[in-house]
């Protein structure tokens, strides 16, 4: 027999959101930086006014007073786009070369920026751009600083999320590999060596707690100068330092503008030798109180482990108490309820009269009841009230109102095993989503200044906010990037969308007649369909519950007319069904109403009273003494009559619960809204950037600019001694890699009076007796040397007679590993070990080479059919000085590399991406798209040899490659356009040999040094 062929589905479609809405200040990338106007270039100082200490009871620590003194001024540095990059380009790849179409792809970066003259491209700061997302590297004082003066981002953020270090442990607060969270306090190889991350440390525990508190302040007091009216802030903190900061916060935002101090589950002891903790807690405060946005969040209601749902209530209207099993397992046939007081809390005339319910008579107890009478009568009619004791209750169907709202308390917050964490001080996913939802609207934008591994990024992309975060650590930012351009979202449908307006009409019981799937695209309108325009500041369609309460059924007029259109039938069926019972000799048992407990006789006469005072048939039933199963001793000719008045009932009450329904209040579930599983959304384009690296990070203790181009007599001594300590250790410890024979060793090391260079070194190079003159170049203690840093350096020891540079730093933008020459004068970049700024810490730590070349990329381009190109990687070069060679790496310490496959000298554009570290940021997308993007297409992500690509039209690619440490290195390649017969025949002749055949590729493939 054959297999039934199974209906192919339809394949996946990838999209992204968009905010068309929003635009940013078009701000230089790092090409751009050298040709930026001087006063561009340099540092805004920006006053920040402090609090008026008078208004509040304040915190007091060691040293407030003389800050009190004056304005906080922070530099407010040029920002600079190292990279930009579009994760749906990555996966529009892969599924291109899964179906192998021959088609062009469309270039989704031709218009990444929205500047369509190409004049304005160096105006910056002057013109709106397209948005996109931001990753930034820097102190967030100064980042956030630059945004708002700047960019014009003063009062447009609508939510922070900060998460600060929580106590007084260095290794706690940073990470310093990427391939491992395992971050141990006391072990000195576990302490982060990036220079940012020092500082950081170093400025906010240089003295303690004392020290912490107006490192937060600072970053506090800037972080509210960009919120907006009606922003929050969220802070995370511990319980060590949670009273302190919640000083600070009611100092910098107002004690009035407090909101809430939530606690949420970690699930993650720290230890103690007391009470363990488990909780964490977040503080909450408004710019505003009086203008704060505010979306409720709901729990649904759990019935399991709750006594107050106890009772279940048949369509019939018959009730009875829930069962344990029943409990666990949903009962479609019934309705879970609880009994509520119908008492009110006061008292007022108009609520206080007697109630006739089922024979019985009930009146209020010292208090009124909740409604009037007319409004109590519809609560009967509604069949919502029962009897409980001497008493009645209101019913409160689970369904009425099936959330909770939700509390400062969040006990199931901990992430446990089903949320793999990648960084050592990773936030719960479910802990930001709640912050944000509660105080943010799709559109809006939200900065986290203390990026670490980015959750709040991540959340923020899935929930359609638009995002900035900043972080000192280039390993945060390493894992955050991938984190983000591997994620795989759902998506929600919007609002402004042909689909979200047809769900939308579904939900309030109409229809469009439209033909639409669930695409989200926007299409022409219909004489049934505003024009749509995929606006994410609309929102998207979300779940909605109802809130159904007691106010809602009194005031249901409608329950009157349905009660009196069905109740002729209800009395009709009643009536025939007590005819059929006239003279049955077995009385009935009555079990609910004024006659519970007596007997019915079916061949007495005449009436009886009950206790409300109204007379019944001695011998007939009443409508609530009806019961739900026929006794099996009632004769055969009930039966009919007895079906006909619970369908009577059962009709008459649905109706009433359909009015009850269609008219109570909706309250929408902003963290459920309507997903169209047909269709994957990964992350919108985003930038990562970086501040003004060189002369803007070089600050002092104090945060005061420190610019060696001005000879400053007051320069402090700490700068003097940084300087001086480089030198000295430099003299003894010469110019290494691994090998100590590898090593450029001074004879003399003198001062030298430059701008840049502040040393003059000789040594003897290799075997022979040539010396050379070598100028010293060293970077700032706290910050990034660039490529503009090192074209200056040169000149400046070009015109002084040097014979070389050697430029020392902790670290190098990614752009200085091409720049190796300018004219005659080499340039030997050096990275600093960064044990030498950290000795206080690493006391005795047994550092070898202190001082080592810095490497590039080890590169091979290979042209392959179809006349396209493809990179391989085979690690990253490191020249050695002593004996003139250059030696590759493996790629085990490579973390990820990209290629712009076009690059055009403006901007690094991520066109492929490639990770060969342990972390998989593609995993999830793998499983969803598995059918769209086949296995080998996938494979080739975490490979050492890029896809083929089309040879640029540039006639330049660009490789950046990125280790676990998180130090860039990029370099510019200029491939031979078009087939050279010559080197292909050259290249079969050296194929046998492949030391020979990658030194082939570096003659063919050049280096463009710009």
């Amino acid at each position: 027999m054959a297999p039934k062929k199974s209906k192919a589905a339809s394949p996946k479609q990838v999209k992204t959101l968009k905010h068309d809405d929003a635009t940013r200040k078009n701000i230089p990338t790092a090409e751009y930086q050298s040709v930026m106007a001087a006063d561009e270039r340099s540092p805004i100082q920006v006053a920040y006014e402090r609090r008026n200490r008078d208004l509040d009871p304040q915190l007091v620590w060691r040293g407030k007073d003389e800050q009190d003194w004056s304005d906080l001024v922070v530099s407010a540095p040029p920002l600079y786009i190292q990279e930009k990059v579009h994760p749906k380009v990555l996966i529009d790849d892969l599924m291109q070369r899964t179906e192998s179409r021959q088609d062009a792809q469309l270039d989704l970066f031709a218009d990444f920026n929205g500047i369509p003259d190409e004049a304005q491209g160096t105006e910056f700061y002057q013109h709106d751009a397209h948005w996109t997302n931001r990753m930034i590297l820097g102190d967030s004082l100064q980042v956030m600083a630059s945004l708002a003066e700047r960019e014009g981002l003063r009062g447009k953020v609508q939510c922070i999320y900060l998460d600060p270090p929580y106590g007084i442990k260095f290794n706690s607060n940073f990470q310093w590999s990427t391939t491992s969270r395992d971050v141990k306090d006391g072990k000195t190889d576990h302490i982060t060596r990036e220079p940012e991350q020092v500082k950081a440390f170093r400025d906010t525990w240089r003295d303690g707690i004392h020290s912490y508190l107006t490192y937060l302040r600072d970053r506090l007091m800037v972080a509210r100068d960009l919120l907006s009216d009606s922003g929050s802030i969220f802070v995370q903190i511990g319980d060590d330092n949670v009273h302190s900061v919640r000083c600070i916060l009611n100092e910098v935002f107002g004690e009035q503008n407090f909101v809430s101090q939530i606690s949420f589950n970690t699930k993650i002891p720290l230890g103690s030798k007391f009470l363990m903790g488990v909780n964490d807690y977040i503080l909450w405060f408004s710019k505003s109180i009086d203008c704060l946005k505010y979306r409720q969040i709901y729990l649904e209601k759990e019935t399991e482990d709750s006594n107050e749902f106890s009772l279940l209530q048949f369509s019939d209207g018959t009730h009875r108490r829930i069962s344990k099993e029943e409990k666990l397992v949903n009962n479609r046939e019934a309705r879970v309820f609880q009994r509520m007081d119908l008492m009110a809390t006061g008292y007022a005339s108009s609520s206080d009269y007697p109630i006739h319910f089922h024979g019985e008579i009930f009146n209020p107890t010292r208090r009124s009841w909740k409604t009037n009478e007319s409004g109590m009568n519809r609560v009967l009619l509604a069949n919502r009230v029962l009897k409980l004791g001497k008493g009645i209750r209101f019913k409160s169907f689970l369904d009425d109102y099936p959330v909770s709202q939700l509390t400062n308390v969040w006990t199931e917050t901990a992430g446990g095993f089903s949320e793999q964490k990648i960084y050592v001080v990773q936030t719960a996913t479910k802990v930001v989503q709640r912050c944000l939802l509660m105080a943010t609207d799709p559109g809006d934008l939200v900065l986290d200044p203390m990026c670490g591994s980015g959750t709040s990024a991540y959340v923020a992309e899935q929930w359609g906010r638009r995002w900035i975060t900043i972080d000192t650590s280039r390993v945060a930012l390493a894992l955050a990037r991938a984190r983000i351009m591997g994620a795989r979202y759902p998506y929600y449908l919007l609002k402004d969308s042909p689909a979200g307006q047809e769900k939308e009409a579904e939900l309030k019981g109409g229809k469009l007649l439209v033909a639409s799937g669930l695409s989200g695209d926007q299409s022409q309108p219909t004489n049934h369909q505003p024009p749509t325009h995929n606006s994410i500041r609309q929102g998207f369609v979300y779940d909605r519950v109802p809130h159904i309460t007691l106010k809602a059924i009194a005031n249901n007029a409608e329950i009157d007319v349905i009660w009196e259109q069905y109740q002729p039938q209800v009395e009709q069926a009643l009536a025939d069904l007590n005819a059929a019972l006239l003279g049955h000799s077995k009385p009935y048992p009555v079990t609910t109403g004024g006659r519970e407990g007596k007997k019915i006789d079916f061949t007495a006469s005449g009436t009886v009273k009950l206790p409300s005072g109204e007379d019944a048939p001695a011998n007939a039933l009443l409508e609530w003494e009806v019961p739900r199963e026929i006794p099996s001793h009632w004769p055969p000719a009930t039966h009919t009559p007895h079906s006909a008045f619970l369908q009577a009932r059962i009709a008459r009450q649905k109706e009433i619960d359909a009015s009850i329904a269609a008219s109570a209040d909706q309250e929408f579930l902003y963290d459920k809204p309507y997903e169209d599983k047909s269709i994957v959304r990964v992350a919108g384009p985003f930038t990562v950037e970086s501040l003004s690296p060189h002369r803007v990070l070089a600050v002092d203790q104090d945060d005061e600019l420190i610019d060696p181009n001005v000879t400053n007599p007051d320069r402090s001594s700490e700068e003097a001694d940084f300087a001086s300590v480089i030198l000295e250790t430099l003299k003894v410890a010469g110019v290494q890699q691994t090998d100590k024979s590898d090593k450029i060793s001074f004879t003399t090391l003198t001062g030298w009076p430059g701008d840049y260079i502040c040393a003059e070194g000789r040594y003897i190079e290799g075997d022979s007796d040539t010396e050379k003159r070598a100028g010293i170049f060293i970077g700032p203690e706290f910050g990034t040397v660039s490529r503009l840093d090192l074209v200056d350096a040169a000149k400046e020891a070009g015109d002084a007679g040097f014979d070389v540079v050697i430029a020392c730093a902790f670290n190098y933008d990614a752009h200085s590993s091409e720049f190796k020459n300018l004219g005659r004068i080499q340039i030997l970049k050096a990275r600093m070990n960064a044990d030498l700024h950290m000795a206080d810490t690493l006391k005795n730590t047994g550092a070898g080479n202190l001082f080592v070349i810095f490497g590039e990329p080890d590169i091979d381009i290979d042209e392959v059919e179809d006349d396209k190109i493809q990179v391989t990687i085979h690690g990253v070069d490191v020249f050695h000085p002593q004996s003139g060679e250059v030696r590759a790496s493996d790629t085990d310490a490579i973390a990820c590399w990209f290629i712009d496959t076009d690059y055009n000298e403006e901007s690094f554009f991520v066109r492929h991406a490639y990770f060969l570290g342990a972390n998989d940021p593609y995993k999830s997308l793998k499983t969803t798209l598995k059918a769209e993007i086949d296995h080998e297409a996938w494979e080739s992500l975490y490979s050492e040899t890029s896809r083929p690509f089309d040879k640029p039209k540039s006639g330049r690619i660009a490789v950046k490659v990125i280790n676990h440490l998180g130090d860039e290195v990029m370099k510019v390649f200029k491939p031979r356009l078009g087939r050279d017969p010559e080197f292909f025949d050259n290249r079969v002749e050296l194929s046998r040999d492949p030391k020979a055949l990658r030194k082939s590729n570096r003659v063919v493939v050049e280096s463009v040094l710009k």
